[in-house]
C-alpha cells in the first residue's frame, strides 16, 4: 500500500463560510438588533433604576437577551448547516443523535453568551461606578450586544469541525469554571477541594455544576465528529488499526457521560457516585493515553511523545499527592488532572487534524 498524499486525505480545516452563511448572519443580527432595542426599551421602563452598578445591573438584562438570541442563531446555524456539502455525514446520523448533538451545541453557545455579556458589562463597570443607564443607551447597548450575539453564535455553529468543537469545549470549561470560582460564596473553597465549588445553594454551583453537566453531553457530541474523522483517515490508509474509529469515539462518550455525572451529583448530594463518576472520568483519560499506541496506530510520532509526556505527568501527579509525599493537596491535583485531561484532548485534535499529511 502507498503511503496516503495531502491530495488524498479529507479536508478537515474549518470550512469557509459561504456568501448565503454570510447573508444569513447578517440578516440574523439586524433582527437581533432589532429586537435587541425593543428589549432595551421594555427594561429601561421596567427598571428605572437600571445602571451598570447597583442593585439591578445593566449586564444581567443583557445577558439574559444575548443568551436567548445565541440559542436562536445557533439553533438555526448548527441545523441548517447538515445541508453543506462538508457536512452531509451529519444527515446519516440517528435523529436522535443528531437532536443531541445540536442540543449540546445550542446549550454551550447560549452559555457562553450569557457569561461572556455579564464579564464584559461587569468589567465596563469597574469604568463607569455609579452610571445610571438612560433609555437611549440601553435601546442602543442592547440592539448592539444582541446584534453581535446572533451574529458570532450562527457563524460558529454553521461551521462546526472537530477543531473547532475542542475549541468550543475548552472555551466553554475554563470560562464556567472560572465564574464558579470567583463567584462563590465561599472564599476559601480550595482549602477543601474543587468539588466543593459544587456543593452550595447558590447561582455558583448551579454554574459549575451546570459546567459539568453541559461540558460532558459536549463531550459525547465531539466523540460523533471524532468518528466521522477518524473513518476518513482510516478509508485513507492513514490509521492501520480497523477498531481504533469504533474504540476511541466509545471511550469519549464514557468520558462525556462520567464528566456530566460529576455535576449530576455534587459531593453534597452522593458522594458515592460522584468519586465514581470523576474516578470512571480519569480512568477513560489513561485508557486512551495507554492504548493510543495501539489503537491510533499511524498518528505522527510526536503526538505518542506528548501522549506519553501528559501520562508520565498524570503519574507524577498522583506521586506528589499520595499521603506518603503529600506535596498537592486535593484541590490541586484535582485542578492538574483535569487540566491534563483536557490539555490532551486538545492536541489529540490537532494532530488528528493533520495526520497523514506531508505538508
Amino acid at each position: 500500500m502507498t503511503s496516503p498524499s495531502a491530495g488524498t486525505l479529507p479536508d478537515r480545516t474549518a470550512p469557509t463560510p459561504t456568501r448565503h452563511a454570510e447573508s444569513l448572519a447578517v440578516y440574523l443580527a439586524f433582527g437581533a438588533g432589532i429586537l435587541g432595542a425593543l428589549y432595551g426599551l421594555i427594561v429601561s421602563l421596567v427598571s428605572p433604576s437600571l445602571g451598570l452598578t447597583g442593585d439591578d445591573p445593566f449586564a444581567v438584562w443583557a445577558a439574559i437577551g444575548a443568551a436567548v438570541v445565541a440559542a436562536i442563531a445557533s439553533t438555526v446555524g448548527y441545523w441548517g448547516s447538515r445541508n453543506q456539502p462538508d457536512q452531509g455525514w451529519r444527515r446519516t446520523l440517528a435523529p436522535w443523535k443528531f437532536t443531541v448533538n445540536t442540543i449540546s451545541v445550542v446549550i454551550v453557545h447560549t452559555v457562553l453568551a450569557f457569561l461572556a455579556t455579564y464579564a464584559l458589562y461587569r468589567v465596563l463597570a469597574l469604568g463607569f461606578i455609579g452610571l445610571p443607564v438612560i433609555t437611549f443607551w440601553a435601546v442602543v447597548l442592547m440592539a448592539v450586544t444582541l446584534g453581535l450575539a446572533a451574529y458570532i453564535a450562527y457563524l460558529s455553529a454553521s461551521s462546526m469541525t472537530t477543531q473547532r468543537m475542542s475549541s468550543l469545549l475548552m472555551a466553554f470549561i475554563v470560562i464556567g469554571t472560572l465564574t464558579a470560582m470567583v463567584t462563590t460564596p465561599d472564599p476559601e473553597w480550595w482549602m477543601v477541594h474543587f468539588s466543593h465549588l459544587g456543593s452550595f445553594d447558590a447561582l455558583s454551583s448551579w454554574v459549575f455544576n451546570g459546567t459539568l453537566i453541559a461540558g460532558g453531553l459536549l463531550v459525547t457530541t465531539f466523540a460523533v465528529y471524532i468518528a466521522n474523522d477518524m473513518e476518513d483517515l482510516a478509508d485513507a490508509g492513514v490509521l492501520t488499526n480497523a477498531r481504533g474509529p469504533r474504540v476511541v469515539p466509545a471511550l469519549f462518550v464514557v468520558m462525556g457521560v462520567m464528566l456530566a455525572c460529576v455535576g449530576i451529583f455534587p459531593v453534597d448530594v452522593n458522594l458515592a457516585l460522584h468519586n465514581i463518576s470523576a474516578s470512571g472520568m480519569a480512568a477513560m483519560f489513561l485508557v486512551l493515553l495507554i492504548s493510543g499506541p495501539a489503537l491510533l496506530r499511524g498518528m505522527p510520532r510526536t503526538y505518542f511523545v506528548a501522549s506519553w509526556a501528559f501520562l508520565a505527568a498524570t503519574v507524577l501527579s498522583v506521586i506528589l499527592f499520595i499521603p506518603a509525599v503529600g506535596y498537592f493537596s486535593l484541590t490541586a491535583f484535582e485542578i492538574i488532572v483535569f487540566a491534563l485531561i483536557f490539555g490532551w484532548i486538545a492536541v489529540f485534535i490537532r494532530f488528528l487534524g493533520v495526520a497523514g499529511r506531508r505538508d
